[in-house]
């Protein structure tokens, strides 16, 4: 076991072994635990923590960043991706996740950003999504936590330029898993997000499922003009 405490006032942006996964039975650990395979990460300004497996590789990113305050890569399935995103209290001031709605009602919400994220000009393609899950649940430090999951496919046509529809043959882009973890602390929304290819979802689960789990917040003094 091991725990990396990280300061951006005192260390910087440092670089760390990290990954994460996300289950939807049991709460978020305590603040501080760590199992054995993985170790802790603990952003003690921001207020989050993480446990990740020892192997995994990730970066907290430089202020103000475009994927998130924390990334992460499984080395071996590079896919495999997942970030810590944290809302700006200037901009919204959140009391509890509840304030997104019902789970169903902010994993439609989500999962309509990732549309629009994924939007596309090209001729031929398309994407299918679903909604596996959208859970509520209560975590060992009392907050309410959201956990969603859902199944996004790019589908692409092989001769989008073709006349004839039975020459346009549709073929799999990609198809991935997306996990989030979402809660509320310090009038700030945090979010985990995940990314996996479907089909090394199954091998990966157990492993998202341990990562997602440990994800906690904490209270910590922010700036209100951040």
């Amino acid at each position: 076991m091991c725990s990396v405490g990280l300061s951006r006032r005192n260390v910087g942006h440092g670089v760390f072994g990290a990954v994460l996964m996300m289950g939807p039975t049991q709460p978020p650990r305590v603040w501080g635990a760590s199992i054995s395979g993985y170790r802790m990460i603990v952003d003690r300004d921001d207020g989050y923590e993480f446990s990740v497996p020892v192997e995994y590789i990730s970066l907290i990113a430089p202020a103000n960043p475009p994927l998130g305050d924390a990334y992460f890569r499984d080395p071996a399935v590079l896919d495999l991706i997942g970030f810590v995103a944290i809302s700006s209290p200037s901009s919204s001031r959140f009391r509890s996740v509840e304030d997104l709605g019902s789970p169903e009602e902010a994993a439609r919400r989500r999962l309509d950003q990732y549309n629009v994220e994924f939007m596309t000009t090209r001729l031929g393609v398309r994407r299918t999504e679903n909604i596996l899950s959208a859970e509520r649940r209560t975590g060992v430090d009392g907050r309410v936590y959201y956990v969603f999951e859902y199944n996004i496919k790019s589908i692409a046509d092989t001769n989008e330029m073709a006349v004839s529809p039975s020459l346009r043959v549709p073929t799999i882009e990609w198809d991935r898993r997306y996990i989030e973890v979402a809660t509320v602390a310090n009038k700030r929304l945090y979010e985990m997000r995940i990314q996996c290819p479907e089909r090394a979802y199954a091998a990966q689960a157990p492993r998202i499922q341990q990562i997602a789990d440990s994800f906690g917040v904490r209270d910590v003094e922010i700036d209100d003009n951040e």
